[in-house]
């Protein structure tokens, strides 16, 4: 029978720990490592529906992509939304592990697997690590940069969308701008705006920006397609899901079925 740490074993073996950005809060974040898992749900991050999800299913261990607690906590109680989350999976026994951004820069994580998805080739970090004894980091880093046939804007965001699954994104740039070299980070990655442009890139995909860096990518002459946080990431926590499904074979794992984007396009 799997155990919590069988499952923390198996996750920090394709998404290292130490991949995970300094200011990050990776791992086994509530739990005990020694009991018993039967049921597994994988999500983007704990919300309220998520952890009634969990309790109602009997799931004994969520793995999240987004931490919780992200940051320090000095009170465990109910006065705080995250303090409610967090008393109600503990006191059913619910654990949590959130992987966050080191299965976003994994050898086949969040980035490598929109990467391949839209069909990219030479595929490298957009900014690798520094030199590391540990040899799972080794050809490793933060984001993506691959190449593509040479295609226009319009079309590239086309095909996130398709690959996606979405029905609009944003897009900074001219549509009709030839594009061959991408830079890809998921998520929140507006900061990766100046390594793409050392790295060539003609456009950026990440899931959202801010106004500002959105206007410093124009005065770079980056493109950026901005599917949304929630798309540009979730598809992989269902992928996630299958994985754990396979390795484990005992076990009963799925993708939060109750998870939805916060935002959602409406016609003016």
């Amino acid at each position: 029978m799997a155990t919590v740490a069988d499952v923390c074993g198996y996750l920090e073996s394709f998404a290292p720990i130490t991949l995970a950005e300094d200011w990050d809060n990776v791992g086994l974040l509530l739990g005990d490592r020694q009991t018993a898992v039967h049921k597994v749900m994988t999500c983007l991050t704990v919300t309220g529906n998520v952890v009634q999800e969990a309790i109602e299913q009997q799931v004994d261990m969520v793995v999240t992509h987004h931490p919780i607690p992200f940051k320090g906590v000095k009170k465990l109680s109910t006065d705080s939304s995250t303090g409610a989350l967090l008393w109600d999976l503990a006191s059913n026994g619910i654990s949590v592990y959130s992987p966050h951004t080191a299965f976003d820069s994994a050898r086949n994580g969040i980035n490598q697997q929109l990467a391949v998805g839209l069909g990219l080739t030479e595929i490298r970090p957009l900014m690798p690590n520094q030199d590391s004894d540990d040899k799972r980091l080794q050809g490793l880093g933060t984001g993506r940069v691959g190449v593509c046939e040479s295609t226009t804007l319009k079309e590239f965001a086309s095909s996130v969308s398709a690959f996606l699954q979405i029905d609009g994104l944003h897009v900074v740039g001219d549509p009709q701008m030839q594009i061959s070299r991408i830079g890809i980070g998921c998520g929140s990655a507006g900061e990766f705006i100046r390594p793409a442009s050392r790295a060539g890139c003609h456009v950026l995909l990440t899931g959202e920006a801010r106004f500002h860096t959105c206007l410093e990518a124009e005065s770079l002459g980056i493109g950026m397609v901005l599917p949304g946080h929630y798309a540009s990431e979730r598809f992989a926590l269902e992928s996630l899901a299958q994985q754990l499904g396979s390795e484990f074979s005992d076990l009963t794992v799925w993708a939060s079925r109750s998870e939805r984007d916060p935002l959602s396009w409406q016609a003016g």
